[in-house]
């Protein structure tokens, strides 16, 4: 199992309308294809005006085929044109569980 962390930094001021947006159009497309949502934050301290999300995976294979198979539909597509302007940075980070870490998906999950 892998997990994604991806980091959005967004135009000050913009949060609330990103999570309103991903939360009507974004979220279901997402949950779709890519399955397992770890978690989704917004920061309070520290960098502010960032989304955070966490996706597991079971491998790197399984990753690109998801990610390939979201940035194809139509639907995501309409989606990111509507928040991509408000889009200032992107990171994303692969993190590799630690042995006793729990298991957040099952092996045999599609």
């Amino acid at each position: 199992m892998i997990v994604e962390e991806r980091i959005y930094t967004l135009m000050a001021g913009k949060v609330a309308d990103y999570l309103k947006v991903y939360e009507n159009e974004g979220l279901a497309i997402q949950k779709d294809m890519l399955g397992t949502m770890v978690g989704y934050f917004s920061t309070e301290f520290g960098p502010l005006n960032q989304i955070v999300h966490l996706w597991a995976y079971r491998d790197l294979a399984d990753r690109e085929t998801r990610r390939r198979r979201l940035a194809a539909g139509p639907g995501w597509q309409a989606y990111v044109a509507k928040i991509r302007p408000w889009v200032v940075n992107q990171e994303n980070k692969l993190l590799i569980p630690a042995a006793f870490s729990p298991k957040l998906i099952h092996e045999d999950a599609a």
